[in-house]
């Protein structure tokens, strides 16, 4: 079942609301751990659990003057909880919070793209069954090929975004670290074990070495596979659009009831959604760039990759979230058009056979640059004449010397460019 549209869901990750609630998770996880050790009076920890309350607005208020946003959010938490908020944040830097639930926050993200991953290749599956067997010209140079089918053109599809939910699930793993070991990394006033029973508890891995931040590599490593992800979205969103081609017209992304596709020319259906998913690619790799541009940092930290976050964060993965579940509905609804794949089959005349041709001289005995000649000369009659490939190849006496009439009617069949399509789908698909 194809979950309904996530884009609330993505939006509440990124929201103030869940950062500063994700930094309060974080808070409260080391003071369990530290009242655990007795480091933190377990009345004091109860206190804090009951009283710790944040307002947003609150926040940006106190940040206007402190311009620093995790003292302000303390300061906040002060407000509420009174005294004993000076058990939290103990032995702390900023970063041991903001990078820690960043990676809660990236967790999250990153778990609802691969549903909505997930539901693409539902769909892309289906739809590849659907038409396994529909026979359709490839292309290359987007020059007509050889035949395929519609089904194998989706299959490859399909093993793409499989690559793709393979590297995101890499990615899911390699952002799920957190650091509590103080400034510049070194547990001076906090002890290695406050962090690993810590990020236990919230289902992270200790960074085995950090400095006063988690190095950005892991989350380079995120946001290239992302961009990686958002390539493969616009090439099936520019095949779509090729295809929609008025020459072309194989198949069309849907247009809906009252729909209109220029403001001058009423006839007009656009490929708009898989035109809009080819510039959302573009800004998703761009992103990518600035987070590779994170990973060097002054000694043992900067700031300069926190602006940079604050904005490629939200911005990748509500573009994703979107940008998925748009490509969904585009291949869900995708009109298409066997009948017109059949007919642009014939466009060259029977061309699309000639390597048939080609390979039966050379099983003939013929060298294989001398078979190439003789086929390509009557190919080139075709483009030429307009003329049938096959009549023009029986007319060749050179041709009619080393093939006959039943042989070279036998190399004009359909079924044989298509005869691996069941073993090549098993590959993709399994049994």
């Amino acid at each position: 079942m194809i979950p309904r549209y996530t884009r609330e869901q993505m939006a509440r990750i990124w929201s103030d609301e869940n950062k500063y609630g994700l930094w309060l998770k974080v808070e409260i996880a080391v003071a369990e751990v530290m009242a655990e050790a007795g480091m933190v009076p377990k009345e004091a920890l109860k206190n804090i659990r009951q009283k710790a309350k944040f307002d947003v607005q609150r926040i940006l208020e106190i940040e206007n003057t402190t311009k620093h946003d995790v003292i302000a959010f303390l300061t906040n938490l002060e407000e509420n909880i009174g005294p004993d908020s000076r058990y939290l944040h103990l032995g702390l830097t900023s970063s041991d919070i903001l990078d820690t639930s960043f990676a809660l926050q990236l967790r999250e993200a990153l778990s609802l793209i691969l549903t909505d991953l997930e539901s693409l290749m539902e769909v892309v599956k289906e739809k590849a069954f659907a038409y396994k067997h529909t026979a359709m010209i490839g292309r290359s140079h987007g020059v007509h090929a050889e035949p395929i089918t519609f089904g194998l053109k989706l299959a490859n599809w399909y093993a793409e975004l499989s690559r793709d939910k393979e590297r995101l699930s890499h990615a899911l793993d390699e952002i799920s670290y957190g650091k509590i070991s103080g400034a510049v990394g070194t547990f001076a006033n906090v002890p290695p074990w406050v962090e690993e029973r810590a990020l236990m508890k919230l289902g992270l891995m200790p960074d085995p070495v950090s400095t006063q931040i988690i190095q950005r590599d892991r989350h380079a490593f995120v946001f290239t596979n992302l961009a990686i992800l958002a390539g493969t979205l616009e090439r099936i969103a520019v095949e779509i659009r090729h295809l929609q081609r008025t020459e072309v017209l194989e198949a069309e992304e849907p247009f809906g009831a009252g729909q209109k596709g220029s403001s001058a020319m009423p006839h007009k259906k656009n490929p708009v959604a898989a035109e809009n998913i080819t510039g959302l690619s573009r800004i998703m790799r761009a992103n990518a760039i600035a987070a590779l541009e994170n990973m060097a940092l002054w000694h043992e930290r900067d700031i300069s990759h926190s602006s940079v976050e604050r904005i490629i964060g939200p911005d990748t993965f509500i573009l994703m979230d979107y940008a998925l579940n748009r490509i969904t509905g585009i291949v869900r609804n995708l009109v298409v058009h066997p009948d017109k794949m059949l007919k642009n089959l014939d466009i060259t005349k029977g061309l699309i056979f000639s390597q048939q041709v080609l390979n039966a001289l050379a099983k003939k005995g013929l060298e294989r640059q001398k078979a190439y000649e003789m086929v390509q000369r009557n190919a080139m009659k075709v483009w030429e004449t307009g003329k049938e490939f096959k009549s023009l190849l029986l007319e060749d006496k050179e041709i009619g010397s080393h093939l006959t009439r039943e042989e070279i009617d036998s190399l004009f069949d359909l079924t044989k460019h298509l005869a691996n399509v069941d073993y090549i789908f098993r590959r993709v698909f399994g049994d």
